[in-house]
C-alpha cells in the first residue's frame, strides 16, 4: 500500500511508523477508560488510565486560623501592605496540607508479538506498516505485511459496553501469536492469571486510597490460550479479540468484582457487535458537525486534471504534513482535522457518568504527573469546556456540572471555615473529591477565590445555548450558591467599591511604586467581569423562574458598586483596581480580557472603547512574548476572534500548530496538556459564528487563506443549529435549525461587493429581505422549522 491509503483522508490521522514515545501515541477514550496506542510492531504498548485512579482520599485541607487573619491581611491589603500581607496569607490561609490530590495512570498492558508460537522469535522487518486515528470511526488501525502475512489491528473505546477493545487479524490463518501481560513501572502490583484473562490489582496509595483492578480477557479464534505466570500466552490464533475493563473504589465498593462483572458482560458480545455499537454510539456525537476548508491551493488542484497531487498536504502522513506547516505551507484542510480532533478528544475524555477532562483529558502516563493532573480551574478546566456547547456536544459537558455539584458541601466548608461567609467557594484548584481549599502556598495563584463562580457560568451557559427550562430550575440553586458567597465576602474599599479581597488577578504579579513585585490585590479586574457575569445570570435565571426577588433586589444592589472596567495608561484594560506596572507584561494568562473572551462584557458594536482598549492590551501582551504556551495561545484565537480580527485570530491558530503542537496533534505546554486542543477548537468555531451579543453573527472573522469552505452543525445560543457555506472568501449561504423559536438576529460578515439582497426563506416560502449593505435580517422563527439564509 502506498500513500493513497485513507480510509476517509480528511478525518483520519495517520503515519508511516509506530510511535517512538508517550507523546506520539494515540489517544482512544470512553470518557471513564483511555488509552494511549502506540502501535508497535514486536511489542505493542497500551498506556492505561482510569478517571477516578487519584492518589490518597478526600481530606479536610482548610486553615483553621483563615478566619481569624482574614481581618488583617485586608486591612493590609487595603493599607497597600502588600508585602506583610502575603506573609501573613502563606501562613494562615494556605491548605493544611498545601498540596490537594493528583491523578494516576492504571499501568501498561504489553503485547509481545511472536511469530509462530512461544518459542518462536518476534517479527522482523515489516513493510507497508499504517497506524491511524480514524476520527470519523473513533478507533485506531494498524496494518503492516511481515513476509507472506498481512496484519491488522483495531483499537477502540465502547462507551456502551465500558471497555477497551482491541482486536488482531491476519491474511493467513494460524499467525497471530503473543505474551500479554500488565505492568505498572517500578509500582508492583498483584497480577492474577487465570483461564484466559489477567488481572491487575492494586492501590492508589495515601491515606484512605482507592483499590482498583484492571483485567484484559483474549477471545481467541483458533489457536490456543495458556497462562504462564503473569503472562497470558495467546498461541496459532487466526483472529483474537482482547476485552479490557477497569474499576476503582471511588464508584464500586469492590472493584475487582466490578470490573469482572463489565469484563463479562462485554465478553458476551462477538467483535462486529462491540464495534457496531460502538460506532452508533460514538457517530450519534461526532457526526453532529462537518467542517471543510480550502485555501488557494486546494482550489488549484482541484482546477486540474482531478488526479490526485502529490503536492497535496492531505496525501502526507500528519507528522509530515505537520512539519510542512510548521515550516509555512498552507494548509487550511490540517486546521479543519484540528479542529474536529479536537471533538475527537471531548467525546473521549468526557462522557455522562465520566469525570470531567482534567489537564491532560484523561491520558497520563506519569505517578507524579505535572500539576497534578487535575482541574485548574483558574482557565484551564473552563478552557476544556470552552467546544462543548457550539461544537455540539452538550452531552459532554454534563461531567463538569456533576463536578460542580459536588464541590458544593466542601465549598460550604470552605466558605465559612475560612472566611465567615454563606454560599460556596473554590480557589483555583479542585481535584477527585471537590476539594476547595487554596492550592499549594503560591502567591500568584494560591489565594483567588473566584474557581466555583467562573465554574458556574458554564451552568448559564448550557442554558443559553439549550433554552432547556427544566435544565435551568435544577441549576439554579448552585449559581445562586455561587453568588451568595460573595455578598458576605465583598468588602468597601476606599473609593466605596464592593471588591473582593484578598485575591490574584491569576498567576500574574505587578510592580508597586517602590518596585516590589507582588500578587495580593483587592479587587482585581477578572474578578470584577467574573462577579459581574455571575450575578447578571442570576438575576436572569431568578426572572426566568420567577424566583428570589429580594435576593435579585440585593444582586442588583451589589452589582451596582462593583468596580466597572477601567482603561490604564496605554489606554489597554487595567489589571488591577489601580493602573499597576506589569511585573511581566508578556504573561500567558490574559485575565483581565475575560469580559472579552468567554465574557460577553466587551464587543466591538456594543462597546467599541472597551474593545480598542482590549485590542492594545492583546498587542501588549503579544510584543512582550505573550502566548508562548499552548492554552495560552488558544485563548489569543479567541480573543482575535471576538474582535473580529480574522487574519490575527488565524495568525494565532498557525501559530498554535506550529509552536505548541506534537506530532499526534496534542497540545504541548511544554509538556502535554489538553486545554489548548480545546481552545483551539473553540477558536475556529468562534472565527466561523458567534452568538454571545443577542445576534448570530456569521463569518465574523474569516482568515483570507480560507477561501472557501462549508461548516454544518455548530450550536448558537438561542437554540440555533447552524450551516454556513462561503466561496471565494464571502458569504454563500446559511441553514438555521431553530429548535426553541423566537426572535431571530442574524449579521453577516462576509458579504461578496455583488451581493444586492439578503433574502431569507423557510422552505419555498420568503421570509423577508433586506438590502445587502444592511448586513443585518431579523425575523420570527418558529421551532423545529428550517430557514435558509442567502444573498441575491
Amino acid at each position: 500500500m502506498g500513500r493513497s491509503f485513507h480510509p476517509k483522508k480528511d478525518l483520519c490521522l495517520w503515519y508511516e511508523k509506530p510511535a517512538a514515545e508517550w507523546n506520539e501515541a494515540l489517544p482512544i477514550g470512553n470518557g471513564r477508560l483511555g488509552a494511549m496506542v502506540y502501535g508497535q510492531v514486536g511489542e505493542e504498548i497500551l498506556a492505561l488510565n482510569e478517571d477516578s485512579l487519584w492518589y490518597g482520599g478526600p481530606r479536610d485541607r482548610n486553615n483553621p486560623d483563615a478566619r481569624r487573619f482574614l481581618p488583617e491581611i485586608r486591612r493590609l491589603i487595603l493599607a497597600g501592605e502588600i508585602k506583610k500581607a502575603e506573609r501573613l496569607a502563606v501562613l494562615t490561609l494556605s491548605g493544611t496540607p498545601e498540596s490537594q490530590r493528583h491523578y494516576l495512570p492504571l499501568g501498561n498492558l504489553y503485547l509481545s508479538f511472536l511469530t509462530e508460537g512461544l518459542f518462536s522469535d518476534q517479527p522482523g522487518p515489516v513493510e507497508n506498516y499504517r497506524r491511524v486515528l480514524d476520527l470519523d470511526q473513533g478507533l485506531v488501525q494498524v496494518t503492516y505485511q511481515a513476509g507472506e502475512t498481512g496484519f491488522a489491528r483495531e483499537y477502540f473505546a465502547s462507551a456502551v459496553h465500558q471497555a477497551l477493545v482491541v482486536r488482531l487479524i491476519a491474511s493467513r490463518p494460524g499467525r497471530i501469536s503473543f505474551l500479554a501481560r500488565f505492568r505498572r513501572g517500578r509500582y508492583l502490583e498483584k497480577t492474577i492469571a487465570s483461564p484466559g484473562t489477567l488481572r491487575m490489582l492494586g492501590h492508589s496509595g495515601g491515606e484512605d486510597g482507592l483499590e482498583f483492578c484492571v483485567a484484559v480477557r483474549a477471545l481467541a479464534e483458533g489457536g490456543r490460550t495458556a497462562t504462564l505466570g503473569e503472562n497470558l500466552l495467546v498461541e496459532q490464533a487466526d483472529a483474537v479479540t482482547l476485552i479490557i475493563t477497569a474499576a476503582t473504589t471511588f464508584r464500586f465498593p469492590e472493584a475487582e468484582a466490578a470490573c469482572l462483572v463489565q469484563l463479562e458482560e462485554a465478553a458476551r458480545f462477538p467483535y462486529q457487535t462491540l464495534k457496531a455499537e460502538h460506532l452508533k454510539d460514538y457517530q450519534a456525537l461526532f457526526r453532529r458537525v462537518s467542517l471543510s476548508i480550502t485555501g488557494r491551493e486546494d482550489q488549484e488542484r482541484s482546477s486540474g486534471s482531478g488526479e490526485r497531487d502529490p503536492g497535496d498536504p492531505s496525501e502526507l502522513p500528519t507528522d509530515e504534513r505537520l512539519k510542512r506547516f510548521q515550516a509555512g505551507d498552507d494548509d487550511p484542510g490540517l486546521v479543519a482535522l484540528y479542529f474536529q480532533f479536537g471533538r475527537y478528544l471531548l467525546i473521549s475524555s468526557s462522557r455522562p457518568g465520566s469525570l470531567p477532562a482534567n489537564l491532560q483529558g484523561i491520558w497520563n502516563d506519569k505517578m507524579l504527573p505535572p500539576w497534578d493532573s487535575k482541574y485548574t480551574i483558574n482557565i484551564n478546566t473552563e478552557m476544556n469546556y470552552w467546544p462543548a456547547e457550539v461544537c455540539n456536544l452538550a452531552e459532554c459537558h454534563q461531567p463538569l456540572f456533576d463536578l460542580i455539584e459536588r464541590m458544593r458541601e466542601p465549598g460550604r466548608r470552605t466558605a465559612q471555615v475560612m472566611y465567615g461567609c454563606r454560599g460556596f467557594v473554590a480557589h483555583h484548584n479542585t481535584d477527585l473529591w471537590a476539594d476547595t481549599a487554596p492550592q499549594d502556598q503560591w502567591l500568584p495563584g494560591t489565594y483567588w477565590p473566584m474557581g466555583a463562580a467562573w465554574l458556574c457560568l458554564h451552568l448559564w451557559e448550557h442554558y443559553a445555548f439549550s433554552g432547556d427550562r427544566a435544565f435551568l430550575a435544577q441549576a439554579y440553586p448552585t449559581l445562586k450558591e455561587a453568588a451568595e458567597f460573595f455578598l458576605d465576602f465583598l468588602v468597601e474599599d476606599d473609593r466605596g467599591r464592593l471588591v473582593t479581597c484578598p485575591s490574584v488577578s491569576p498567576e500574574n504579579r505587578y510592580l508597586l511604586p517602590n518596585g516590589e513585585r507582588v500578587s495580593l490585590c483587592a479587587g482585581p479586574a477578572m474578578d470584577n467581569q467574573i462577579l459581574t457575569a455571575l450575578f447578571t445570570c442570576c438575576i436572569k435565571a431568578a426572572d426566568l423562574l420567577q424566583r428570589d426577588e429580594e435576593f435579585v433586589q440585593k444582586l442588583k444592589e451589589v452589582l451596582a458598586k462593583i468596580p466597572p472596567i477601567q482603561t490604564g495608561r496605554y489606554g489597554q484594560i487595567q489589571e488591577w483596581a489601580e493602573d499597576y506596572a506589569e511585573a511581566d507584561p508578556g504573561h500567558r494568562h490574559l485575565s483581565h480580557l475575560f469580559a472579552l473572551y468567554p465574557g460577553d462584557l466587551i464587543t466591538p458594536r456594543g462597546t467599541p472603547e472597551l474593545a480598542r482598549a482590549a485590542r492594545i492590551s492583546l498587542e501588549r501582551r503579544l510584543a512582550h512574548g505573550g502566548g508562548h504556551t499552548g492554552w495560552s495561545r488558544a485563548w489569543i484565537i479567541n480573543l482575535w476572534a471576538r474582535l473580529e480580527e480574522g487574519e490575527k485570530a488565524g495568525e494565532n491558530l498557525r501559530e498554535l500548530l506550529a509552536r505548541s503542537t506534537l506530532p499526534n496533534l496534542l497540545d504541548t505546554h511544554p509538556p502535554f496538556q489538553i486545554d489548548g486542543n480545546f481552545g483551539g477548537t473553540a477558536g475556529i468555531a468562534e472565527m466561523l459564528l458567534q452568538s454571545h451579543a443577542g445576534e448570530l453573527c456569521l463569518l465574523p472573522a474569516l482568515p483570507k487563506n480560507w477561501v472557501s469552505g462549508r461548516v454544518t452543525g455548530l450550536r448558537a445560543r438561542g437554540g440555533f443549529t447552524t450551516d454556513i457555506e462561503w466561496e471565494k472568501q464571502a458569504f454563500k449561504a446559511a441553514c438555521l435549525r431553530p429548535t426553541l423559536g423566537g426572535q431571530c438576529r442574524v449579521r453577516i460578515k462576509q458579504l461578496a461587493p455583488e451581493a444586492r439582497a439578503i433574502v431569507v426563506l423557510c422552505g419555498d416560502r420568503p421570509v423577508m429581505q433586506v438590502p445587502a449593505d444592511a448586513a443585518v435580517v431579523e425575523f420570527t422563527a418558529a421551532a423545529a422549522a428550517e430557514y435558509v439564509i442567502k444573498t441575491e
